[in-house]
């Protein structure tokens, strides 16, 4: 059946005669009939009673006159749009947008596309939810969508990052919480909430974290389900509710002063706007960019070309920029009735400031929790995340022999301990870096009289055995051939991350790693003992897994790097973190940002840097001194090529 046999029958059904339609036609009469014999043959069926020289519709006659007249529209408009596409004069783009970015992040963008082409027309779409974007999309309602959710479990959609966008708690300005800078949610439990409802972009966003964490809304006192934007302000101005929105909901209120924005621990880090469109359009966008210039582009590549441009500017997608995921609307609780427990137990060092990230950061920011695999064989999995804080790493290293830790965070010489226990370790990641290894320091009280290493003979030294500041003391004792003439006392230190209790009786120095000892020179009653680590080895903190958990589940492996990575990029680009960290662990904010920071500065000792690539070499060189200690062949049976695994940090860096 072809279109224009429909295009000859329906002449003939308007005039019910073969002789008018040949004339509308400008065709023969036996050319019309012919058309027509050849259609009801192809149907099987008579489209006209013959009676005489009248004529009348059959029954399927009567349905194709009213439903072939749909196909000679549809081919109109696919061969006016194929002109306008073929002349450059395809002007109007539909845009299909979610509601948090429909007002605060889309008219700028809108503006500045119209004043490129002034002569398209734009129409914006506002839908609710994700859904009913995804459905206007692919019933191609909208030519492109601009969306706070990722569509990328969608093959015949593509998603590209164009921004950040940022979820943070609402209150009014009078309210008592107005104050805070940071609250965590387990926090607001007991306070009443106004939420859009569900489906919407931001209480999908809510709603997921809180399952990763455990929490549901039932659990909290009271939250409200509310229509629009004006409403949940009313909750909050009027009733002292609190409200979950992005940077773009309230933002003239919160420059007018009458609504306080406050940042919420489980969302530090930013989420994506993301620019929706159909793949096989995305992708001759793509192919076309560079060679093709933008007015010979339709108006939804033109779109597209100039979001894109802007992305690459603001490096949106940038390697080294860590954010929140994505929710998938689709996506609901699939733990099964008899869900597989999974417990995870992680020896970390919290008061330790070098090892912050990978411990302290990640637990109070709820990071592991959000990365922790969901899909695929573990989507029916239920986690247990244990964690386990210590004062030094000696007990890390004896949980991972016990098996009773999976994941341990460690200094250089507990880190190398802990590749002996019969390799059943796996070293994945380093954490923090000091290049010149003057982390670890011995301290004695200021009337002593001892002024250098030389001047121990004979003395006693307090140390956390098996620590780093352990090694460093060994390998300058060794240095200096004083090792059996300096007793080494265990150090005794009460279970309190944040103290620094030195008794000034029991030895005449005491041996701490970073950030112990400063806290004992800050506080007057101790200086630094000179001539300590004359080898100056770099010292390192980092991750180290059991092989059991590295063979049975590299993809939880992963995921802990990544929490790793997104809290280190937290600690870098946040202002507040070195305040907040230092709340947590009762520090000064001015020692906090002293012993770790985002750059290393080699003017300044003493200092960490983040940095996750483990270095082989710098391994080598502690083995190497440690292993001329007397008693110490065993580090040299050490297999760096078994024991370090790189290829877990290459799967978060590809």
């Amino acid at each position: 059946m072809e279109v224009y046999q429909i295009r000859v029958f329906l002449e003939v059904a308007r005039h019910l005669s073969f002789t008018e339609a040949a004339d509308a036609l400008n065709l023969t009469q036996p050319a019309v009939s012919a058309k027509i014999k050849s259609l009801e043959s192809e149907l099987g069926t008579s489209l006209f009673h013959r009676l005489g020289r009248k004529i009348q519709l059959t029954e399927v006659g009567e349905f194709l006159l009213e439903e072939g007249a749909k196909l000679i529209q549809v081919e109109n408009q696919l061969i006016q749009k194929i002109e306008q596409i073929k002349k450059g004069k395809h002007g109007s783009l539909k845009i299909g947008c979610t509601m948090a970015l429909a007002e605060g992040w889309l008219p700028k963008v809108v503006f500045e596309y119209r004043q490129q082409y002034p002569t398209i027309q734009v129409q914006c779409l506002v839908f609710e939810s994700a859904e009913l974007l995804y459905q206007a999309m692919t019933s191609q309602t909208v030519d492109v969508g601009i969306s706070d959710v990722n569509f990328e479990e969608f093959s015949e959609l593509s998603t590209t990052a164009i921004d950040t966008i940022s979820y943070h708690l609402f209150v009014a300005h009078s309210h008592p919480l107005a104050k805070q800078q940071w609250l965590s949610l387990a926090d607001l439990r007991k306070y009443p909430w106004a939420l859009l409802p569900p489906g919407t972009p931001s209480r999908l966003v809510l709603e997921s974290r809180l399952l990763e964490l455990g929490l549901l809304l039932d659990g909290f006192l009271q939250f409200e389900t509310v229509d629009t934007m004006s409403l949940m302000r009313t909750y909050m101005m009027q009733g002292n509710y609190l409200g979950f929105a992005t940077n773009f909901d309230f933002k003239p209120e919160c420059e007018l002063g009458t609504i306080t924005a406050i940042a919420l621990q489980e969302f530090a880090l930013s989420g994506t706007v993301y620019l929706v469109a159909p793949r096989r359009l995305s992708q001759a966008n793509t192919a076309n960019s560079s060679g093709r210039r933008s007015r010979n582009l339709n108006p939804t590549q033109k779109f597209i070309h100039l979001l894109q441009t802007k992305a690459n500017h603001a490096a949106v997608s940038a390697s080294n920029v860590v954010r929140l995921r994505s929710p998938h609307f689709t996506r609901r609780s699939n733990l099964s009735s008899r869900p597989e427990i999974l417990t995870l137990s992680i020896g970390v060092q919290n008061s330790t400031i070098p090892a912050i990230t990978a411990g302290l950061i990640i637990q109070r920011l709820g990071l592991l929790e959000h990365f922790l695999p969901k899909d695929g064989r573990y989507s029916s999995t239920q986690y247990q995340i244990q964690w386990h804080d210590f004062s030094t790493g000696a007990p890390i290293i004896d949980g991972l022999r016990s098996q009773q830790l999976n994941i341990g965070i460690l200094g250089d010489y507990p880190l190398l301990l802990s590749a002996e226990i019969s390799q059943k370790t796996r070293l994945i990641s380093f954490v923090s870096t000091n290049p010149d290894g003057s982390c670890n320091a011995v301290v004695v009280p200021n009337r002593s009289h001892l002024q250098s290493v030389d001047d121990l003979r004979g003395r006693a030294i307090a140390v956390p055995l098996r620590s780093s500041a352990h090694g460093m003391v060994l390998r300058s004792l060794n240095a200096t051939n004083l090792l059996d003439q300096v007793n080494l006392l265990p150090f005794k230190q009460e279970n309190s991350a944040h103290q620094f209790e030195f008794s000034q009786q029991y030895a005449d120095g005491y041996a701490h790693f970073a950030p112990f000892h400063e806290i004992a020179c800050r506080r007057g009653q101790f200086r630094y003992l000179d001539g300590c680590n004359p080898e100056a080895l770099p010292a390192f903190y980092g991750v180290v897994i059991t092989s059991d958990l590295a063979e049975q589940h590299p993809e939880i492996a992963i995921a802990y790097l990544r929490a790793l990575s997104a809290a280190q990029y937290w600690y870098d680009t946040t202002s507040a973190a070195p305040s907040l960290v230092a709340k947590w662990t009762h520090l000064d904010p001015e020692m906090i940002v002293q012993i770790l920071s985002s750059s290393y500065q080699q003017n300044q000792p003493g200092r960490f840097f983040s940095e996750m690539q483990v270095r082989p070499d710098w391994l080598q060189l502690h083995i190497d001194q440690l292993s001329q200690i007397p008693g110490s062949k065993n580090f040299q049976t050490i297999n760096l090529d078994q024991w370090v695994q790189p290829e877990f940090l290459q799967q978060i860096q590809a």
